[in-house]
């Protein structure tokens, strides 16, 4: 039976967006992998660019609210920022809750290539997240 996931941002525009693409890319067969936000603020093109660079093609993910989701019974809710966290709607669940809180590579200023740069390092870094997690859980 596949697992059902949730990956639970602010904005779903960004670190749940690439979350999502690498939990399915990790997860194949064994896993449903959704995401959403408190918000919805559209998915960010160089989330999409970034994870095109690895490999990886999110550019038809869309960017969804929590209240979407609200009747679907999920087996892992993985919230990746403090704010959403923090502002996550409760609802009755049995989800296994995970949380790490990734930097928000959407807020990162200076040149293009350093705004890249930083891209790249939270991709990295949700990238290992998400291969262990579906390592240890799934």
């Amino acid at each position: 039976m596949t697992k059902k996931v949730l990956v639970l941002c602010t904005g779903n525009s960004c670190r749940s967006q690439i979350a999502e693409g690498y939990l399915r890319h990790f997860a194949g067969q064994k896993a449903e992998v959704f995401s959403a936000g408190v918000e919805t603020h559209g998915v960010n093109p160089k989330a999409i660019a970034t994870m095109k660079d690895d490999g990886i093609d999110i550019s038809n993910h869309t960017s969804n609210n929590i209240d979407e989701y609200r009747d679907i019974d999920f087996d892992f809710v993985i919230t990746v920022c403090d704010n959403a966290k923090e502002r996550c709607p409760f609802f009755p669940t049995k989800a296994r809750k995970f949380h790490y809180n990734f930097p928000d590579p959407a807020k990162a200023i200076g040149t293009d290539e350093e705004i890249a740069t930083e891209f790249r390092k939270v991709r990295q870094q949700i990238k290992d997240y998400c291969e262990n997690f579906v390592a240890e859980n799934l």
